[in-house]
């Protein structure tokens, strides 16, 4: 048989770290290893977006903007982040002036693979993001995604026919995000066959281990003709982050599908973040590890919401509400028309469920970004949000939205945020900041004073 060798992209750097402890990992933890990463031949090194820009802000003191370009002056193996398409890395929708300098201005600082993706699989969503990413001078990766879920509405053929259109509009790769794991082995088998016989471009997997199929999906996705699969290093692997990377390299060895990366080579750098783990743990008080949990399949939140809910019920005296909390975010859910449970819809959905099991009532209090949800302001739900449900949480129907893009038309552009910014006795202000404002406004700014910029 011809060989058919797996590419394999590390995200120790981004979503390991993101789904075991809180994306508290730091810079100076990263910099000893970074030269050792990037001899190992990984497809790319998955180290910036997601939850990682607001972290550094809010709890890391690091302008994530500095960090990448330290990351970029040790890597020539791309560097890979996280999109949320017209919500970039906040919790809005943002002006397409925003977005599109947000990914102009994230290529110039290093990103060399744009990985884009959507919470409601929306592509509207997707439009302004991947054409600024594809427009780029420095002529980055440019990936759509299908996010992954199970409900009454999603089947692999809605997710073929959106990979469809992601092809359309010239995406170099599509990846399969399947953020909480919930993708079954035979299931992604099927998926990936259908996926290679519909579209031309290469297919990643990414998948968490919250469920306990990771492993198994992934070589049921490799022996169907997946082209990538998304791994951690064993101290920040499985429970609810990516499979193993050395094991997933040690099982394709002498195979056609061998990767040729050296399992060997990653020891000394897998020993190395083991000791930055314990060290995370301790400073943050976190859990650091999570229980293989199949019920993951009803409740169906991402491996990276799953640290954080903790940690955040364990600061408010509410660990006891846990089971509690996972029992009412798939009724939630199913209330707002099943969206995939993903930034920003997994955020909004879950502190809807956290607030009416706080209550002991349902919908006592509607924070307004789950009216906005509910409403279509992020974009259309899989399935129609009942309009007596609607009536029931506040909204009236003027305010439901057919057209989000009519929405995000209203939102602020960068002048508007650079003077209300400048407004505030800021001098001298830099792009890069504007955007940092724009994402984290309150954040930003106490980062900013922090800093001595304001």
């Amino acid at each position: 048989m011809a060989k058919k060798p797996v590419k394999i992209t590390e995200t120790i750097l981004r979503d390991a770290h993101q789904s075991l402890v809180a994306t508290r990992m730091r810079y100076e933890d990263m910099e000893p290893q970074l030269e050792a990463l990037d001899k190992i031949g990984y497809n790319a090194l998955e180290a910036w977006g997601g939850a990682t820009f607001d972290t550094c802000l809010r709890f890391l003191g690091e302008d994530p903007w500095e960090r990448l370009d330290k990351l970029k002056a040790h890597l020539k193996t791309p560097i890979q982040m996280l999109l949320r398409g017209q919500n970039l890395l906040g919790y809005n929708h943002y002006s397409n002036d925003v977005v599109k300098a947000f990914v102009k201005k994230a290529s110039e600082h290093g990103v060399g693979v744009f990985r884009i993706f959507d919470a409601l699989n929306d592509v509207q969503n997707l439009t302004v993001a991947i054409k600024a990413a594809l427009e780029c001078k420095e002529k980055p990766h440019v990936q759509g995604c299908l996010v992954y879920t199970i409900s009454p509405y999603h089947t692999n053929e809605t997710f073929v026919e959106l990979a469809k259109k992601l092809e359309k509009m010239g995406v170099h790769s599509v990846c399969i995000k399947d953020m909480s794991g919930l993708l079954k082995p035979y299931v992604a088998e099927d998926l990936v066959k259908k996926l290679k016989a519909a579209v031309k471009v290469p297919i990643e997997l990414h998948t968490h281990y919250t469920s306990g199929f990771g492993s198994m999906t992934y070589l049921k996705a490799i022996e169907a003709g997946v082209d990538i699969i998304d791994c951690a290093l064993a101290p920040f692997a499985c429970d609810t982050s990516q499979p193993c990377t050395e094991t997933m390299i040690a099982t394709l060895e002498g195979t056609v599908y061998d990767t040729g990366l050296s399992r060997q080579d990653l020891i000394p750098i897998s020993k190395h973040f083991t000791e930055v783990k314990k060290r995370i743990i301790k400073e943050f008080n976190l859990k650091g590890y999570f229980d293989v949990n199949p019920s993951v399949l009803d409740f169906q939140i991402p491996g990276g919401m799953l640290s954080n809910l903790a940690n955040q019920l364990k600061e408010n005296g509410m660990e006891d509400k846990y089971q509690d909390l996972l029992d009412e975010m798939p009724r939630v859910r199913k209330d707002v028309g099943y969206p995939p449970l993903v930034t920003p819809s997994s955020q909004i959905v879950g502190t809807m469920a956290t607030m009416n099991v706080m209550m002991g009532q349902r919908y006592k209090m509607v924070p307004k970004e789950f009216k906005d949800l509910a409403r279509g302001k992020f974009g259309h739900a899989p399935l129609e949000v009942d309009k007596a449900f609607l009536h029931s949480i506040g909204v009236k129907d003027e305010e439901i939205i057919t057209d989000c893009a009519v929405e995000d038309a209203k939102a602020a552009t960068m002048a508007q945020f650079k003077e209300e910014l400048t407004g505030k006795g800021y001098s001298n202000v830099s792009e890069e900041d504007i955007l940092s404002y724009a994402l984290f406004p309150q954040v930003a700014e106490e980062f900013f004073k922090a800093k001595g910029r304001m």
